[in-house]
């Protein structure tokens, strides 16, 4: 093809001259990319000039332009150290534009923060998301201030449509979840403790466990990814479709319409279930025992009575409120946070869980922390 592209370098001692003929457009561009490719080692750390002559050329779009700078810039060539001659004026203006433009690209995708820089945005992202949350909390705390002196206000028919969602509804799974780790825990404390002949100290070693941490812990974790997603998944449905606008164009606050229900529910759900979780775990305990170190029931409940002191178990239940009270903030702040569009609900949803699954593990090792036990 005449009109196909070429490429002449001629090595004149003080430099080389590149001379481009043919048609440097896109209809040709797999041929100007093989022109390109034998092109010989212009040795771009020493060169100190290079000539480019368009004058043969019969036609040049920003195609062929970027394949030729980009060959060019391949070699360790710098458009800035270019000198052009015989290009007609649009072509040449072509070329300085395309070579604009690969250069700050070039620099933006370069132009990458050190790790000061990036602490700094993590920093300055906790800390805002910190000052986010106190202010959801001073929001929430005034509209419950408000029910307490206008108990009118509060939606009892919100209120137990969400006892039964968080509560009563997820009885099973916590029932099941529990019971199987009450199951294998005793399974696994009595292959050891057989070993010694103790058998019957399988019940301190379950019942302390499931009372202590086990239960409320394994309760709240469960209840922040079933509820604790669904609050967040609500909300920010109802943020897209502007019902909350809505709910705040008729004069009521969507903190008391949608917050303090949720809020409320699973503060006094929490309790119930981890108590429910305590009797089932120590049920599957007792399965154990039964079956495998052939402790009767009646024998299992007796040392019960004496190994389990009532505090244990309080100290189990007063953890669950504020685990719940931790879940339902980060919960419905993530779905008031929720901005106009369906990723951003299920991004914020994933952001829930993995908070609310944090602020668990932070506040059990605060109680942990602060047990009499532990300050001895």
């Amino acid at each position: 093809m005449n009109d196909a592209p070429r490429l002449d370098a001629q090595d004149t001692g003080a430099g080389w001259m590149l001379r481009l003929r043919g048609d440097w457009r896109l209809p040709q561009l797999s041929h100007a990319r093989a022109a390109m490719a034998t092109l010989p080692a212009l040795d771009g750390g020493s060169l100190s000039d290079l000539r480019l002559d368009g004058s043969g050329l019969e036609g040049l779009d920003s195609a062929g332009a970027l394949v030729l700078i980009h060959g060019l810039q391949a070699q360790g060539v710098a458009w800035a150290r270019v000198a052009t001659a015989g290009f007609d004026p649009r072509r040449q203006a072509l070329l300085d534009l395309v070579a604009e433009r690969m250069t700050s690209v070039s620099a933006a995708t370069s132009s990458r923060p050190g790790w000061l820089a990036r602490l700094g945005e993590v920093s300055v992202s906790v800390l805002r998301g910190g000052r986010n949350l106190l202010a959801f909390i001073g929001h929430v705390g005034q509209a419950l201030g408000e029910v307490l002196i206008r108990p009118s206000r509060l939606r009892p028919r919100e209120l137990f449509t969400q006892l039964e969602v968080v509560g009563l509804e997820a009885l099973a799974i916590v029932g099941l979840m529990t019971f199987l780790v009450g199951l294998v825990f005793a399974h696994l404390l009595a292959i050891q403790i057989e070993k010694y002949g103790a058998n019957i100290f399988i019940v301190d070693g379950v019942a302390l466990a499931l009372a202590r941490e086990l239960a409320p812990l394994l309760t709240a974790i469960l209840v922040a990814g079933r509820s604790g997603a669904a609050f967040t998944a609500q909300i920010g449905a109802m943020k897209v479709t502007e019902e909350v606008d809505a709910i705040t164009t008729l004069g009521l606050s969507p903190f008391q319409v949608l917050v303090l229900p949720r809020l409320l529910a699973i503060v006094i759900a929490m309790p119930l279930l981890t108590f429910f979780a305590d009797l089932l775990g120590l049920l599957g305990a007792a399965v154990v025992a039964a079956r495998q170190l052939d402790i009767t029931f009646y024998t299992f409940v007796s040392r019960l009575k004496e190994v389990l002191p009532l505090d244990y178990v309080l100290y189990g239940l007063y953890k669950a409120p504020v685990f719940a009270a931790a879940i339902a903030l980060i919960a419905c702040r993530n779905g008031f946070a929720v901005s106009r569009d369906a990723r951003s609900v299920g991004e914020r949803t994933t952001t829930t869980v993995v908070q609310s699954l944090v602020a668990v593990i932070l506040i059990n090792a605060a109680f942990a922390l602060a047990s009499p036990e532990y300050r001895g």
